[in-house]
């Protein structure tokens, strides 16, 4: 990746891992005090196929323990590395080491498993012109940390939450009386917002490209009605002003097939929603 997604605030960082720390140490790690308080080396190592993600929270659980401990990273988050792969060493004191491990590891296998399931629906769609998108079904607590892990994995970032965008649905158009009014009505009420329009139909698609809005999703459209919107969303009058977006029921089997219809973006919740952590490891010792 040519440019490294920006993390999060450190102090937000700081504060996931202080909160995951407390969770799993306690009133004192009393395996970890059988151990000498003594000058120790470890290695981190990624026993699979994966892209890296998480390094600021394996940092900060590790130097909330032990300021002084050095951590040299020898690759970057974004980076695609085969198994086998040592991504990092660390100095520090053993039992610091030893009680940081699991969280720092817990932090990194998560936002790497959802890097890596991102960067495989990225390839997917690639040379279609089409962009992956999450969505806001993400583990408690950790939304700004899985939407990065997302952006490491080469896609881009839908909605943070409920305050940073208009997203209009089924139920706003029913409370308003139309898709139309639903849309006016959200222009008044929040005129600074990027608007996002949900359609059921082609009908109403016409209507929030009339309207005019910052993108439509297109929802449970069939292949030939998503293939006509598309069609009509880049012909004259609105050439393409409007990107489409398709969400829901989208899977391995049939990305490749909605984005080659000329949709531009697709969202998928199972990439922060289905997560399955990277097998990685901490080992005291020097590296292999």
């Amino acid at each position: 990746m040519s440019l490294r997604p920006t993390p999060p605030p450190a102090d937000l960082v700081a504060s996931d891992a202080a909160r995951a720390l407390a969770e799993d140490v306690g009133s004192g790690d009393v395996t970890a005090a059988l151990l000498p308080d003594a000058a120790d080396i470890a290695y981190l190592l990624c026993k699979e196929d994966a892209v890296v993600a998480g390094r600021p929270w394996f940092d900060a659980c590790h130097r909330a323990l032990d300021p002084e401990v050095r951590i040299d990273w020898r690759v970057q988050d974004g980076d695609r590395v085969p198994a086998g792969t040592v991504l990092a060493t660390l100095s520090g004191r053993t039992r610091a080491l030893v009680t940081a491990e699991r969280t720092a590891l817990n932090f990194l296998q998560t936002l790497s498993g959802t890097a890596t399931t991102t960067a495989a629906y990225v390839d997917a769609v690639c040379g279609t012109g089409c962009t992956i998108l999450d969505t806001r079904k993400t583990l408690p607590g950790l939304r700004l940390a899985q939407k990065y892990a997302v952006r490491c994995g080469g896609g881009q970032n839908h909605r943070i939450g409920l305050y940073d965008a208009v997203m209009l649905k089924e139920n706003h158009v029913r409370a308003a009386g139309s898709l139309t009014a639903a849309i006016r009505a959200a222009r008044t009420a929040q005129p600074a917002l990027p608007l996002i329009v949900e359609v059921e139909t082609l009908a109403q698609l016409e209507e929030a490209l009339a309207e005019g809005c910052e993108r439509i999703l297109i929802d449970d459209f069939d292949a030939a009605s998503r293939r006509e919107a598309v069609r009509r969303a880049k012909s004259p009058p609105f050439d393409g002003r409007i990107p489409l977006e398709v969400s829901g029921g989208v899977d391995m089997t049939s990305l490749r097939d909605i984005a080659a219809d000329g949709v531009d973006f697709v969202s998928i919740g199972g990439l922060t929603k289905h997560v399955r952590a990277i097998d990685l490891s901490m080992k005291l010792g020097p590296a292999p």
